[in-house]
């Protein structure tokens, strides 16, 4: 591990890529979406206006060429009724015209959702589901006729269009702060690696204890210098530190994240709750070491409490909060998450290698602790304390 902190190839990338991430996470734009349908509302066999605002959108390039759709989703079929005309105010505000039958293709009396759907050259197609709701007070006699009625404006393989800039999706509920993907979760991501890192030095360091007292060679070094017991100690401490700023920073980015969508800083969801005790789990191995001042003893009782963190760590993290039903984040109730919900393929872009590049910043901030804990040893074995 030493010889790989001397080399420079490894902090250059980290500094590249995290710069790319900044860069690419904060200034690609998001894919155009609607925000606002107005009314929320229709009465079937009515012509029905609706006014669309749209986020990122540019309906004056699309003017003339803009398609857009009512979709409803009954069991396995799915219906259309296609938009008489669309008029455009400007790039952001556009009414769609559609004639609804006068009943839904089903037999069903509740409130049917419809997904608003909207195509153009400009744009591409995007989504704004369950936008408008429509209920017929009535089933329908003999629904064939309403069927074609529906049908009649089925989507077309050519009618959709695709946006082929490099963008970022759009999720209703998380708009811009979609972006903090790329710092809240891979910084989460970077402290697992660094707690590996951690436990496994933890690990040598307890194999070279027990080598040392089961009669093995003695693990000697010059009186200035540190033994290689001492130097796993060291390793396991400063992974740990860095791992431990990561996952504040972590919490600290998740809190700005829930203020803006869940409308508080903290709201005692599950994995913000889980992920607190498990940070403070960790923070009890820094009391821990700090109360037994023989170097030896607390080097041998922070290894033990260190592994048993990490065994704490990734129920905490990863297994509890995907066992509730009530979580606010992606992968509860079993969802995996980082699925296609989650990211797609411009977003894996930018989150992978960010990932990387704050795994290796996290390894360089630990080599400089690392050193400086060395340095500060050797001085003060030299001094003769």
């Amino acid at each position: 591990m030493e010889k790989l902190m001397r080399q420079q190839w490894w902090k250059v990338l980290s500094v590249v890529i995290l710069l790319y991430a900044l860069t690419a996470g904060l200034l690609v734009p998001l894919k155009p979406n609607v925000v606002r349908v107005y009314p929320a509302a229709a009465e079937l066999g009515q012509t029905q206006s609706i006014e669309l605002v749209g986020y990122n959108t540019r309906f004056l390039d699309d003017q003339g060429d803009s398609k857009a759709w009512l979709s409803l989703s009954a069991g396995e079929a799915s219906y259309a009724i296609a938009a008489d005309a669309i008029t455009v105010a400007d790039d952001r505000r556009a009414t769609a015209t559609f004639t609804l039958p006068a009943h839904l293709p089903t037999s069903s009396t509740s409130a049917q959702a419809l997904s608003l759907i909207v195509s153009g050259p400009a744009n591409g197609t995007f989504v704004a589901p369950a936008a408008v709701t429509v209920r017929q007070t009535t089933a329908p006699a003999d629904p064939a006729p309403y069927v074609s009625a529906w049908k009649a404006g089925s989507l077309q393989a050519d009618d959709l269009t695709a946006n082929t800039a490099f963008t970022f999706p759009y999720r209703g509920l998380l708009s811009e702060t979609i972006r903090n993907t790329y710092f809240h979760v891979s910084l989460w991501f970077a402290m697992m690696f660094l707690f590996i890192a951690a436990v496994v030095y933890a690990i040598k360091h307890l194999r070279a204890k027990n080598r040392m007292e089961a009669g093995g060679l003695p693990d000697v070094a010059a009186l200035s210098d540190l033994t290689r017991m001492e130097r796993t100690d060291h390793w396991s401490v400063v992974f740990t530190g860095v791992g431990m700023l990561f996952g504040i920073l972590g919490l600290l980015t998740g809190a700005v994240w829930a203020k803006y969508t869940w409308g508080s800083w903290w709201n005692w969801d599950i994995k913000q709750f889980t992920t607190l005790i498990a940070l403070l789990i960790y923070a009890g191995y820094f009391v821990l070491r700090a109360a037994f001042p023989d170097p030896e003893q607390r080097g041998r009782l922070g290894a033990v409490y260190n592994i048993f963190a990490f065994a704490c760590l990734i129920p905490l993290i990863y297994i509890l909060p995907r066992m509730s039903s009530t979580s606010l984040h992606p992968g509860a109730d079993g969802n995996p998450a980082m699925g296609g919900e989650d990211l797609d393929n411009t977003m894996r872009m930018v989150f992978y290698p960010t990932i990387i590049g704050w795994t290796l910043f996290g390894g360089w901030m630990a080599g400089v602790a690392y050193r400086s804990r060395i340095v500060g040893e050797r001085l003060l074995r030299r001094s003769g304390f």
